[in-house]
């Protein structure tokens, strides 16, 4: 009962942080490895976990979506929906220990985004990039979230920022919309092809964690201060980090 607890506080603050600004996977992915799931099976379990979550914040955006400069809503969720599914479709393909041998360096390139992205996007807006450029970029970020997905949602917004000068602020309902696109094909290959229906308990107590902490954490999004959550999501971050690289190392 402790463990399922844990879990489900687990998938509570990831759904809420998935909501606000992102980070989620951070908190989701080492409590399932710490629970005993493979580091692929975790990482599946995260995304099915996550897609209901992101599903209720978007429910409370869905109001505030708005299409982004070049691209239509529905030509970027496209490219969302198929580079998930390809992402996860390389997850599962590619044995078992390329991912854990990749794990520490995933966490590390997304704990650099977390820090560093916005400063990144503000000091490179560089206007409107063309519809193809928009359309690769995304589909690259897609398949990044599919296999792995850790800090996704920022690199999204960075990366709009970047080439749509588009707002941080204004990114988070599209920013929503897009992971749950994402996650949605991944965690279809996930239940299908991967044996992340092994633990339905722990997978049950991430989902309504998660769900809970989605739609909370959307409600609450504006009363809160972002630069505190982005902080204890990159004290996280850091710490998963060097945990993964020092394991690795042994």
């Amino acid at each position: 009962m402790t463990a399922l607890l844990i879990v489900l506080l687990a998938g509570l603050v990831s759904g809420a942080l998935n909501s606000v600004g992102g980070g989620g996977s951070f908190v989701a992915f080492p409590v399932l490895v710490a629970a005993g799931l493979p580091p692929v099976t975790a990482n599946a379990a995260t995304t099915v976990a996550l897609l209901p979550g992101a599903v209720a914040s978007l429910w409370v955006y869905r109001r505030e979506l708005q299409p982004l400069a070049v691209i239509s809503t529905r030509t970027l969720t496209a490219t969302s929906i198929v580079g998930g599914g390809l992402g996860a479709v390389l997850l599962l393909a590619l044995p078992s220990s390329s991912f854990d041998a990749l794990v520490p360096w995933l966490l590390a390139f997304a704990t650099l985004v977390l820090a560093f992205g916005r400063r990144i996007a503000a000091f490179l807006n560089s206007g409107v990039l063309s519809l193809p450029m928009v359309v690769g970029g995304q589909f690259v970020l897609a398949l990044y979230g599919g296999y792995f997905g850790g800090a996704v949602g920022l690199m999204m917004v960075a990366f709009w920022s970047i080439g749509l000068g588009l707002d941080p602020a204004a990114g988070n309902p599209p920013r929503v919309a897009q992971l749950a696109a994402i996650y949605c094909t991944a965690a279809i290959v996930f239940l299908i092809a991967s044996d992340v229906v092994d633990r339905p308990i722990i997978l049950a107590a991430l989902i309504a964690g998660a769900v809970a902490g989605g739609f909370s954490g959307a409600t609450i999004a504006r009363r809160l201060p972002p630069p505190v959550l982005r902080t204890l999501v990159l004290v996280s971050a850091v710490a998963m980090t060097v945990v993964y690289f020092t394991k690795a190392s042994r």
